[in-house]
Order: C-alpha cells, then sequence, then structure tokens
C-alpha cells in the first residue's frame, strides 16, 4: 500500500490569504499569505513601515482587512474588534505589555475577568493558585507572586503578560518585540519560555530585529517589504545573510 497516498497535510492554526489593508493612498498591506502551525514560530521580518504592524493589527482584530481572507483552523473568520479575535484563541503580547505597575502577577492575570467566592468578594487565594500553576508552567523559577509589577524583571513582566494569555485559552500568541531593552539574562529568560510554549502546542507569530534570537526560536520567517511577502523559508535551509538581504533588498536570495 502506498502510505504517502493516506497522508494527511495539517490545518494550520492560523493562515491569511491574499489580505490587504489601505489607508487612503496608502496601501499597508498587499496581498499577504502566511500561516502558523500549531506548535510553530514564526518571524515576522521587515523594516519599520514593511507592514507587518499592520498585518498583526489585522490578525489581533485592531483593523478591519479591506481583502482577502483569515482562516482560524480551516474556518474564515471576520474580527470586527480585538474580542472576537481572542474567542477565537488569538492573543497579542505588546512591547509595552499593557500591565498595570501597582498590581501583583494574580491581580494582572485577571485584571478586569477577577474571580469571586461564592459571596461576591473577590476570590484571592484561587486567583494566586492559579496564577502560580500557569506562571510556573512558562517559568519554573518564577519568584515573588505578590511583587508589584513595577519592581518586577522585564523577563518576570514577560511571562506575567503571556500568562494572562495563556489561562484564557490563547492557541495563538503574536509577540511584539519581546526581547527588546532586555539584558542577556532577561532575553534568555523569554527565548525559555517561547521553547516551552512551543512544547505545548502554542503557535507563535514574532516580531523580533535580532537575528540571533530570530534563529534560535524561530522555524520559519515570512519577510515583508512595502507591503508585500518577500518570501517565507525555512530557518534551516537559510543563513542569517540570506535573511538580512531578503530584507533589504526586498528578494529572494539567489541560494534558494
Amino acid at each position: 500500500m502506498n502510505t504517502h497516498s493516506v497522508a494527511t497535510v495539517a490545518t494550520p492554526l492560523i493562515e491569511t490569504q491574499r489580505l490587504s489593508k489601505r489607508f487612503g493612498g496608502l496601501q499597508a498591506v498587499n496581498g499577504v499569505d502566511c500561516s502558523l502551525m500549531a506548535g510553530e514560530v514564526v518571524g515576522l521580518l521587515g523594516h519599520n513601515g514593511a507592514g507587518k504592524s499592520t498585518l498583526i493589527k489585522i490578525l489581533s482584530g485592531v483593523y478591519p482587512a479591506d481583502e482577502g481572507q483569515i482562516l482560524v483552523r480551516g474556518t474564515p473568520h471576520r474580527f470586527a474588534s480585538p474580542r472576537d479575535a481572542r474567542a477565537v484563541g488569538i492573543e497579542t503580547i505588546h512591547q509595552t505589555l499593557a500591565l498595570a505597575e501597582n498590581l501583583d502577577a494574580p491581580a494582572n492575570l485577571f485584571l478586569g475577568r477577577e474571580l469571586l467566592t461564592p459571596w461576591r468578594t473577590l476570590d484571592t487565594d484561587r486567583m494566586e493558585h492559579e496564577a502560580l500553576q500557569v506562571i510556573t508552567r512558562l517559568n519554573p523559577n518564577f519568584k515573588d507572586m505578590r511583587k508589584p509589577v513595577r519592581a518586577m524583571s522585564g523577563g518576570q513582566r514577560q511571562t506575567v503578560a503571556i500568562a494572562r494569555a495563556l489561562y484564557f485559552n490563547a492557541r495563538i500568541l503574536i509577540m511584539d518585540e519581546p526581547c527588546a531593552a532586555l539584558g542577556p539574562a532577561e532575553t534568555r529568560m523569554v527565548l525559555d519560555t517561547i521553547h516551552r510554549l512551543k512544547e505545548q502546542n502554542i503557535g507563535i507569530f514574532l516580531i523580533s530585529h535580532d537575528m540571533v534570537d530570530v534563529f534560535e526560536v524561530c522555524d520559519r520567517v515570512t519577510v515583508m517589504k512595502n507591503g508585500t511577502v518577500v518570501d517565507t523559508v525555512r530557518i534551516p535551509e537559510v543563513t542569517q545573510d540570506d535573511v538580512l538581504s531578503m530584507i533589504i533588498l526586498g528578494q529572494k536570495p539567489k541560494t534558494l
């Protein structure tokens, strides 16, 4: 029996088909095709103005697309708001993290979605327990759950923001420059967290300017220039110089 005939191709967690968006005379995103599988990290790369930010805002429900479609697990979706995107498991971890500086990790995790006791009071014990479960899953060495976020390191803050997304059932994470402004030890913590997320079958779109980080955690990269996709390549098949030339020149490397 020919085993190839029964092989099935896995359905992407999320896929865009001919996605386009314009603002007045500016074509910010033009016919973009990209996809993300479960347990995969895809780098979204390109200079400022390449269209990455607009693309992730479409994926996260901030902007509606003008043309094309978004498929989540093979089903077409239109997002009228970030709430629509979150409802199908898409969360964005912004560079600013959007954490309440004066609150601790459990309070940030449940901000706006607090757990209550049967007497309608805050169930702080359960929130701390639930926060501990999800945070230590990401970072077993996380300490100081009760410390206000403003006193936490950059890596710890990233962990809290990611944990919040995961607790509310995100399966697709968009991470925007998660290691920007972090030192080497903090960056290591975030990259280790990304590796753990992959093991849990979370799919991640990663925006990063650091090629070393990209080559460590990404399986594929999609390079954009002037709103269009230059190409999507598998990391084992290219060098950092290949990817840099795609970003700068806007063309596929000759080796591919």
